[in-house]
C-alpha cells in the first residue's frame, strides 16, 4: 500500500526488516537483511516486502504505530520465520480480545504439579513452593486442519491471548528463565491451547500455633482472574482433586502432608465477582525433633532438681548450687525454644506451657530447700532454748510453789477474819465457802462475781484465732527433716500427673 510522503523529508526502499532499534532524539534505526542501517523512520509498504523509511517528526509523530508495525513485520509477517500453518493462524488474530468475545465466557481448566515446598516459616507465616501451573482453554480463532498438535516456542505466547491468572496471597513470585523462560505453548487442531509455566512463589498461610509443636496447619493456594469477571471467564479443575499431583512423593523436613483437596468458588470485590480456584493441603508437624530437642532436656532438668532432696540440709552450698544451676539452665532452654517462633505472640503455645510447668517444678525444688532450711534453724533454736531452761525451771519450781502457797494461805485467812468481823458488827449472815484445796475445810473463800457479757466482736476474733491455730497445727512439722521425705514422693508424683494431663489434652483434644 503506497503512502503519502510529500510531507516527509526523505524516503527510500530497503530489503525486508531484520531488526529495529530506537536511538537518540526519537530516531528509529532499521537493519535490513543485508545488515544496512537506515537512519530514518519506517512504515509498511506494499506486499512485496519493501519498506519505506521516513523521519517520525516529519511524518506527524507516528513513531509508536510505526514501531509496532515493524515488530510485527519482523516477528510474524515473514514467511521465512513462521511455518505456513502458524502464519495463517496469526493472520487477522487480535490478542487483545478474548475468545468467544460475544458468545459467552471462556472456560479455563487448571491443573497443578507441586515440584517442591522449600520452606515453611512460622515467623513470617508463609511457605515457598515451586509449581508447574497448566492452563487449558479453547480459542475458536486457532482451529486448523490436521490431527497433530503444534508445540511452539514459549516466546510466541506474546502473540496469543492468555488468561490473566494470578496467585492471591503471593508475597513474592518469579518465573524461571534458565536457560530460557520456562513456558510451554501447545495448540491442538480443535483450537485448544495448553499453556504451562514453572513458578516459584512465596504464599501467605495463616497458622494457629496454639498446639505447637503438636499442631496441624491448613494452607491454601488460591488462583483468581485479575480483570475478567465471571461473565467473561470461568475457572475449573480439569480432574477434580486429582488435578493436583506431586504431594504423594513430597518429602518435607518437619511436616507430613496428611490430606489435600480442591474447591471452586467466587471472589467478591467491589468491582464484581471473579472466578476463583482454591487448593487446600493439610500439614502435620513431626514432633520427634521437638521431643529430643526440648521435651527430654527439660524433663531431665526437673529430675536433676530432685537430687537435692537426698542431700543433707546442712550441705547448703551443694543444694543451692543444684537449685540455681537448674533454674538458669531451664531459663536458657526456654529462650532457645522461642527463637524459631514469632516474637509477638497473641496466644500461648503448647511448648510454652510445658516449659512453664518444668520451670515451676525446678523453682519449687529450690523454694523447698529454703523452707526446710528455715524450719531446721527455728527447730534447733527452740530445742536449744528448751534444754537450757529445763534445769533452772526444775530448781526453782519447788521454791516458787512453796512461797506461792504460803502467800495464798495468809491472804485467805486475812480476808476470812475481815469478813467475820463485819458480820458480827452488822449481824448479817455471810456465806463463806471452804476451798476444796483445804482438806479440813478451815480456809473459807468468797463466791466469784458473775461474768460480764462480752461484745460479739471479741467472740468472732476468738473463733478466728482458734481456726488459725488449728491451720497452723495442720502445717506444723514436728521434725523439719520430714520435709525432704515428703518432697521425695510428692514432687515426682505431681510431675507424672501433670504430664499425663498435658499429653492427653494436646494430643486428643
Amino acid at each position: 500500500m503506497p503512502i503519502n510522503t510529500s510531507h516527509c523529508t526523505s524516503w527510500t526502499q530497503i530489503q525486508p526488516i531484520h531488526s529495529v532499534s530506537e536511538g537518540e532524539g526519537g530516531k528509529v534505526t532499521v537493519l535490513g537483511r543485508g545488515g544496512g542501517a537506515l537512519e530514518e523512520g519506517l512504515d509498511r509498504g506494499g506486499s512485496s516486502g519493501w519498506e519505506l523509511a521516513v523521519w517520525p517528526d516529519a511524518c506527524g509523530g507516528s513513531r509508536p504505530r510505526l514501531l509496532e508495525n515493524a515488530l510485527l513485520n519482523a516477528e510474524v509477517k515473514e514467511g521465512e520465520i513462521l511455518p505456513p500453518t502458524i502464519h495463517k493462524l496469526m493472520k487477522g488474530y487480535n490478542k487483545y480480545l478474548r475468545p468467544f468475545f460475544d458468545n459467552g465466557p471462556v472456560s479455563v481448566g487448571m491443573s497443578l504439579d507441586i515440584a517442591s515446598i522449600d520452606t515453611i516459616s512460622e515467623i513470617n507465616m508463609d511457605y515457598t513452593a515451586t509449581i508447574f501451573l497448566r492452563q487449558r482453554w479453547t480459542d475458536e480463532r486457532l482451529v486448523f486442519q490436521g490431527n497433530k498438535s503444534l508445540s511452539l516456542d514459549g516466546r510466541l505466547v506474546e502473540l496469543l491471548w492468555v488468561p490473566d491468572t494470578f496467585i492471591v496471597d503471593s508475597k513474592k513470585s518469579f518465573l524461571h528463565d534458565i536457560t530460557v523462560e520456562n513456558r510451554l505453548i501447545r495448540i491442538f487442531p480443535n483450537g485448544t491451547v495448553l499453556y504451562a509455566l514453572r513458578i516459584t512463589t512465596t504464599v501467605a498461610c495463616n497458622m494457629d500455633l496454639t498446639k505447637y509443636p503438636m499442631d496441624k496447619q491448613t494452607c491454601t493456594l488460591q488462583l483468581e482472574s485479575w480483570g475478567y469477571n465471571i461473565n467473561d471467564l470461568t475457572f475449573h479443575w480439569t480432574r477434580g482433586n486429582e488435578s493436583v499431583s506431586g504431594l504423594d512423593t513430597l518429602k518435607l523436613a518437619q511436616y507430613t502432608v496428611e490430606d489435600h483437596y480442591t474447591s471452586v468458588s467466587e471472589a467478591i470485590y467491589e468491582t464484581g465477582h471473579y472466578p476463583k480456584l482454591v487448593f487446600h493441603f493439610e500439614l502435620k508437624r513431626s514432633i520427634l525433633y521437638f521431643i529430643l530437642e526440648t521435651y527430654v532436656p527439660s524433663s531431665l532438668l526437673v529430675v536433676l532438681s530432685w537430687v537435692s532432696f537426698w542431700i543433707s540440709q546442712s550441705s547448703v552450698p551443694a543444694r543451692i548450687c543444684i537449685g540455681v544451676t537448674t533454674v538458669l539452665t531451664m531459663t536458657t532452654l526456654m529462650m532457645g525454644a522461642r527463637t524459631s517462633l514469632p516474637n509477638a505472640n497473641c496466644f500461648i503455645k503448647a511448648i510454652d506451657v510445658y516449659l512453664g510447668i518444668c520451670f515451676s517444678f525446678i523453682f519449687g525444688a529450690l523454694i523447698e530447700y529454703a523452707v526446710a532450711h528455715f524450719c531446721t534453724l527455728t527447730y534447733t533454736e527452740s530445742m536449744y532454748g528448751h534444754h537450757m531452761h529445763d534445769a533452772f525451771d526444775d530448781e526453782m519450781n519447788g521454791i516458787i510453789t512453796t512461797i506461792a502457797s504460803n502467800s495464798n494461805r495468809a491472804k485467805r485467812r486475812k480476808e476470812a477474819n475481815a469478813a467475820a468481823n463485819a458480820a458480827g458488827a452488822n449481824a448479817a449472815p455471810v456465806e463463806i465457802a471452804l476451798t476444796p484445796s483445804s482438806p479440813s475445810g478451815s480456809e473459807p473463800r468468797l463466791e466469784a462475781p458473775p461474768e460480764v457479757p462480752r461484745h460479739w466482736c471479741f467472740t468472732v476474733l476468738a473463733v478466728l484465732r482458734k481456726v488459725l491455730r488449728r491451720a497452723m497445727n495442720c502445717c506444723h512439722v514436728e521434725n523439719p527433716h520430714y520435709i525432704d521425705n515428703y518432697s521425695r514422693v510428692t514432687f515426682p508424683l505431681s510431675f507424672v500427673m501433670v504430664n499425663l494431663l498435658y499429653w492427653t489434652y494436646y494430643l486428643y483434644f
